[in-house]
């Protein structure tokens, strides 16, 4: 039996829901902040649609590449975004999107599949996030510039 195991975070970004979401929706901007510091990325398919495929390659900084396969579960305008990560290793990410005072409060969940995996990655995932999210911010800034 597979036990979910979540590694999240949150954060309060100056930005409205849409320009959040456009984030997201638009790969050449999204290939520019996915990932953590010093990681770059080249798309092979990018369909942000509904059951729609994203194939990527992400290239560490010490040159290693990372070969991903996902689709969007859900999406949901400026509210939520579901990714299925469907490869090693294998996890849900759901990033919730909602409107307060002066921005978005955006959350970052990852359910992955299996619990001693979720361990074994969450030294690394949470500052990964965290960096990830410095990565959008700064796309939206020169966005919305």
């Amino acid at each position: 039996m597979q036990h979910n195991k979540m590694v999240g975070t949150e954060r309060t970004l100056p930005f409205s829901p849409e320009a959040v979401y456009a984030a997201f929706a638009c790969g050449p901007v999204l290939a520019t902040w996915w990932g953590p510091e010093g990681f770059t990325n080249t798309f092979h398919t990018f369909d942000f649609t509904v059951n729609g495929r994203w194939l990527f390659t992400m290239h560490g900084p010490d040159g290693k590449r990372y070969e991903n396969a996902s689709f969007f579960a859900a999406l949901e305008p400026a509210r939520r975004i579901v990714i299925r990560h469907d490869c090693q290793p294998f996890f849900t990410l759901t990033v919730g999107l909602r409107a307060v005072d002066g921005g978005t409060h955006l959350t970052w969940e990852q359910a992955f599949d299996d619990a001693d995996t979720a361990r074994a990655v969450s030294a690394v995932v949470g500052p990964a996030n965290e960096q990830n999210l410095d990565r959008l911010t700064l796309a939206l800034q020169r966005e919305n510039t």
